[in-house]
């Protein structure tokens, strides 16, 4: 009987997570379009500056660029762990289990490593106000996942 009673809750935190990872997604795919049309441009007879990155934000600090990069990777698979979700949420069943916690996992594992960024581009002060949306939204995304990977784990072995 308990394990029926975390279904709605897995489900819930499922639409929710989507939800917030497409927003991240839209959030960082904004912030990668504006550094690709606005980054560091230099002239066919200049050299590269001796401290340049190719991560280079136009906006943000210097944690901009890989907080970026890493909350993109994060929401590709934040989104695309829903999928095995749904599965599983569908199924819930002990044989669907393995694939929805795995994918689930690695998705909070990247989601928590750009939060370890989110947190330093917060120590570093300079950022506008969709970059610190996102920091938001990963910082909850990383709470949450975590709360719909023990959820999942609610299912019951058949007895």
């Amino acid at each position: 009987m308990a394990g029926e009673q975390m279904k709605p809750v897995a489900s819930l935190l499922l639409v929710l997570n989507f939800c917030m990872y497409v927003i991240v997604l839209g959030i960082g795919g904004w912030a990668m379009n504006r550094a690709i049309d606005h980054g560091f441009e230099i002239g066919p007879d200049l050299k590269l500056p001796a401290h340049f990155s190719p991560i280079y934000f136009p906006m943000g600090n210097a944690a901009t660029g890989f907080f970026v990069v890493f909350a993109l990777l994060a929401g590709v698979v934040g989104a695309a762990s829903t999928i095995s979700g749904l599965s599983h949420i569908r199924s819930w069943t002990v044989g669907s289990l393995p694939a929805a916690a795995a994918a689930a996992t690695i998705a909070w594992t990247l989601t928590v490593l750009a939060m370890g960024f989110a947190w330093k581009e917060i120590e570093l002060h300079v950022r506008n106000a969709r970059l610190r949306t996102m920091e938001a939204f990963l910082i909850i995304l990383s709470v949450t996942q975590l709360l719909y990977i023990a959820a999942v784990h609610g299912v019951r072995r058949p007895t």
